[in-house]
């Protein structure tokens, strides 16, 4: 009791001296706000991470967002991928190369179950699968060449545009019959002014001035077949039929003999022609060059079989023909330029010379009707899928006329210039319709001329 009683006072004094102690080195008690202080700062301090906090969940969805962007064009550029792998494998001619889809990818089973006793291969594969527990690799097709660019092709052709000359640009394929029915028509009129006398002064003549207009119209219906020997060699044949009337209108400008009129037609067949067109290279990235050859018979009826009027040297029917053989030889080139494609060509026609003799009491001799050379070019325009457009430029150059091989007195050359406009239309796969549009700048030349076309494929 005594010892409990000394250690309560003991432990008293000891309390007692500590504090002294304590506040006597300046340890005393914390200030009564110490506690509402250290509160604020650790509020303010979890403030501040709070804002980091939303700072780094904005920068995680940002990057979030350009993660899928990213993924998105990967699958694009996959499928852009797999579809020219599969393109590649048909132009191959590799079969059971296809490559599948994602879709499919995610559909297919990880093995394949084949009847009939295993081969060593799938036994080796079984056994991986017992033993690792992890599921058999599908198995691949046969092994493909990879690497290669796909060959091409062994013929090409150039392409189809609207058809605004007489030939084609498009040669047939091999094996290929093209039925081409066709229908022309031609305006022409033409004034014709005749001097006999001679002039004194300008504007001052003596003598008889004639005045001659005529007025023609042609039609031609026409059946063109075509067939391909080969991809680059076709044969072409054209038997025509001419039908035309022509109105003429004379009357002596300086005299009193009243006007004559008149009007004649004649109709019939007319010239047949062959031709011959092959296709000179196979050019990668450039023209395509065509050598044409054509032979135009006398079938048609010509300007020495027909009657004419005595006294005014008209014809009394129209001639369906030129009755003369010719041999024209062409040289065309082609060049696509997407999505244009440009077209020219150069040509020489030869009129084979023959004896005519006397016809209606006149001696003839022999004649040559002269040679002709030309050139056209155009363009053509994809407008769809289906339809298209062409514009071009054909002139021709026709030499004089020789008599017992001398130039036949008051001959001239000849220019027979057109504009060209082309339209085409597909009407199914194997026919097309083509409208083409001629309009004469020259004097000599036609004043308009319509030509629809419907080449058919057999």
């Amino acid at each position: 009791m005594i010892s409990k009683t000394v250690g309560t006072k003991l432990s008293v004094f000891l309390t007692a001296l500590i504090f002294l102690v304590s506040s006597t080195l300046g340890y005393a008690a914390p200030p009564s706000d110490a506690p509402q202080n250290k509160i604020d700062e650790l509020l303010t301090l979890i403030e501040k991470q709070s804002l980091q906090l939303k700072e780094q969940q904005q920068a995680i969805e940002a990057q979030d967002r350009r993660f899928l962007d990213y993924q998105q064009k990967m699958e694009i550029l996959l499928e852009q991928q797999q579809a020219n792998i599969a393109e590649l494998q048909s132009r191959i001619g590799a079969p059971g190369t296809s490559t599948p889809s994602r879709g499919q990818q995610a559909k297919a089973p990880s093995t394949i179950t084949t009847a009939g006793p295993p081969t060593p291969e799938s036994s080796a594969t079984q056994h991986k699968t017992d033993d690792e527990g992890q599921p058999a690799p599908e198995t691949a097709g046969p092994i493909q060449p990879v690497g290669r660019p796909p060959e091409p092709p062994k013929e090409s052709r150039p392409p189809e545009v609207a058809a605004i000359f007489d030939q084609p640009g498009v040669l047939t394929p091999k094996g290929s019959l093209i039925l081409e029915p066709s229908l022309l028509s031609s305006h022409s009129s033409n004034k014709r002014i005749s001097l006999h006398g001679y002039t004194i002064i300008p504007a001052i003549t003596i003598g008889l001035i004639d005045v001659l207009a005529i007025s023609r119209d042609t039609y031609v219906a026409a059946l063109s077949t075509r067939y391909g020997l080969t991809n680059r060699l076709e044969l072409e044949l054209k038997i025509p039929y001419v039908y035309g009337t022509e109105e003429s209108s004379t009357k002596p400008f300086a005299g009193t003999t009243n006007i004559e009129d008149s009007y004649v037609d004649g109709y019939g067949l007319g010239d047949i022609e062959f031709g011959l067109r092959y296709q000179l290279n196979q050019p990668q990235d450039g023209p395509y060059y065509i050598a044409g050859l054509r032979v135009k018979s006398d079938t048609g009826t010509g300007p020495f079989d027909i009657s004419r009027d005595p006294d005014t040297q008209l014809p009394n029917e129209l001639t369906t023909g030129s009755g003369f053989w010719g041999f024209q030889g062409s040289l065309s080139a082609i060049l696509l330029s997407d999505p244009a494609v440009f077209f020219g060509s150069i040509n020489y026609l030869w009129n084979v010379a023959r004896d005519v003799g006397t016809v209606n009491g006149d001696d003839f001799g022999r004649l040559d009707p002269g040679d002709a050379y030309g050139f056209n070019f155009g363009m053509g325009l994809s407008l769809n899928e289906k339809a298209s457009f062409s514009l071009g430029y054909d002139h021709s150059i026709l030499s004089r006329n020789k008599q017992n091989g001398e130039i036949i007195p008051d001959q001239v050359t000849l220019h027979v210039g057109s504009l060209q406009l082309g339209y085409s239309y597909r009407l199914t796969d194997k026919s097309n319709l083509n409208l083409s549009l001629s309009i004469g700048v020259t004097e000599n030349a036609p004043d308009v001329q319509l030509t629809l076309k419907m080449p058919m494929t057999l």
